[in-house]
């Protein structure tokens, strides 16, 4: 944590920039730049990109700029501002795969047993495309697999937080004896304790649908951002990349 870098700082101005049109032309705005599932008719390639600018709230772009400042500035003054940026947008890609990865079973589990019941793929696509449904599809199957179902289908990601777990993991491995301070636990605890169970809650989350962070948040995206973050550092720390800065 300290002096706010230079790459950090375009980061923040550009999610700030996003914030504020998407609260003045918000339906147009998640339409465009929020990562959709890819059987949608509004999908694009760039929202692989553009989903980690948008954000759903004050208080979800107030965590994630916070987190993106101090666990960032010190891996950017580390590595230089083309590592950083290329860890960064890296890690948060390998989340909206992940991410996107868990809808297409989700969406496929559940058309499977609408499809057993008789429906054909169109009416089903028509139907939720709407975002309608019918209260007889909970009766094919657990609650669990229609709402999941529905939710791969019709609700998007947006947010920073996949690749804010991945700088968090390079956080955690870089500087692991560093202690945090949690408004809701006032006692220090180190990186290398608080990041594992922190990821490891949302994989929880994520698998049993119970959720201690609340609702509407991609969990398992959270998970891809940190995999991709591990996987990068140990690749970099065995071949001794993390020697070397790119400016």
């Amino acid at each position: 944590m300290g002096r706010l870098t230079g790459a950090i700082k375009h980061l923040l101005i550009i999610n700030i920039l996003f914030f504020v049109a998407t609260n003045l032309y918000g339906e147009q705005m998640y339409q465009w730049f929020s990562l959709w599932f890819p059987e949608k008719e509004n999908i694009g390639v760039w929202q692989v990109i553009s989903h980690m600018f948008m954000h759903g709230g004050f208080m979800h772009i107030l965590f994630n700029m916070y987190a993106l400042w101090a666990f960032g500035s010190p891996l950017e003054q580390m590595w230089g501002r083309n590592k950083f940026l290329f860890f960064y947008f890296s890690a948060g890609i390998g989340a909206a795969l992940i991410h996107t990865a868990v809808n297409f079973y989700y969406f496929n589990e559940g058309i499977d047993v609408l499809l057993n019941s008789g429906m054909t793929r169109p009416e089903i696509i028509d139907i939720i495309s709407q975002g309608k449904y019918s209260p007889d599809w909970y009766n094919l199957a657990s609650e669990s697999t229609i709402n999941n179902f529905l939710s791969a289908y019709t609700t998007p990601a947006v947010g920073a937080s996949g690749a804010i777990y991945g700088i968090l993991v390079a956080f955690g491995m870089s500087y692991p004896n560093s202690e945090l301070f949690l408004i809701f636990l006032p006692v220090p605890i180190k990186a290398k304790y608080f990041i594992p169970v922190l990821i490891a809650l949302d994989l929880f989350s994520g698998v049993t649908g119970y959720s201690i962070f609340g609702s509407g948040i991609a969990h398992f995206a959270h998970v891809g951002g940190a995999l991709f973050g591990f996987l990068m550092m140990w690749y970099w720390k065995k071949n001794q990349f993390n020697k070397n800065r790119w400016n």
